[in-house]
């Protein structure tokens, strides 16, 4: 396992929770088309290692190129296990295990096209669980086009150890069969996580109509959404010393939830795994 050397003092936290290993993000889907991940700071902070699955050749080359010391990245399709075609859109951030709707995808602008599929590919997938080159992780970072379900659902086992998920949601699904915000809920509440924030909304105006001359500008109708879960704290007892540290970290540096930060370090006082004083140090230190 790579050691990370955090930057000295970028922490508040770390001298306090005391973690006995460093976060470990997993992100699947981890084409840069997006921009910067939410978990970047946290990163170039070396407070972080990544290992991330990117199946299209040309997005897995340019994170090849451009990674730090502390990143690793994977060619596997990640799903059920099964044999399944990829569809290869137009646009890559498009492609997907499940064949675009082109009924649905003419209600948006711009998506007819960007959804055009160029390709069909066979592809084998593997379960997360079954990837020996990925041990214990903290948070699980996935956007792959209407799979997060699959993927989640053959993560069962690893997932069991998490206590993060940022996941893209369908509220409008724009492939065929796909699973939607109401199945990804029930399936993470059912191994133990709630939601935590909505990351980003995405509104998108439907078609034709274009508002101030541009065609993205959106009045109401929900299309997708990044919803964080994380691990039920309702029930503390039921989480490791590693897990509260993790979560610690995580609701900080990631998302700055400070008030969930703070809930933690005061439940690994409470187990005489952090100073009394802890939490107000912290909180102190927020300024």
């Amino acid at each position: 396992m790579t050691v990370i050397a955090p930057t000295p003092s970028v922490s508040p936290l770390l001298d306090l929770v005391r973690p006995t290993r460093p976060t470990h993000v997993v992100d699947v889907g981890a084409n840069p088309i997006d921009g910067d991940p939410p978990y970047k700071g946290m990163l170039e902070a070396g407070l972080c290692r990544v290992t991330g699955f990117e199946p299209q050749p040309d997005a897995l080359e340019t994170l090849q190129r451009s990674k730090g010391p502390y990143e690793t990245y994977l060619p596997d399709v990640l799903g059920d296990g099964g044999i399944h075609t990829l569809f290869v859109a137009t646009s890559s951030g498009m492609t997907s295990l499940f064949r675009p709707d082109t009924n649905r995808l003419g209600l948006f602008n711009g998506f007819d096209e960007w959804g055009r599929v160029r390709e069909e590919v066979q592809v084998a997938t593997r379960r997360l669980d079954d990837v020996e080159a990925v041990g214990a992780f903290d948070l699980l970072k996935i956007d792959i086009q209407g799979a997060e379900l699959m993927v989640f659902q053959g993560a069962r086992e690893k997932l069991s150890e998490a206590v993060a998920v940022h996941t893209e949601v369908s509220f409008v699904p724009l492939y065929e069969d796909q699973p939607v915000f109401g199945d990804v809920d029930q399936e993470l509440r059912a191994q133990g996580f709630i939601p935590h924030a909505f990351a980003a909304v995405k509104r998108w105006p439907i078609a034709p109509v274009v508002f101030g001359g541009d065609f993205r500008m959106a009045r109401h109708q929900l299309l997708e959404a990044d919803v964080v879960y994380v691990r039920d704290f309702g029930h503390p007892e039921s989480m490791t010393d590693e897990q509260l540290r993790q979560l610690a970290l995580v609701a900080h540096h990631v998302y700055d939830s400070t008030d969930l930060a703070y809930y933690c370090l005061n439940q690994l006082s409470i187990r005489n795994l952090a100073d009394p004083d802890a939490p107000n140090r912290y909180h102190a230190a927020l300024g």
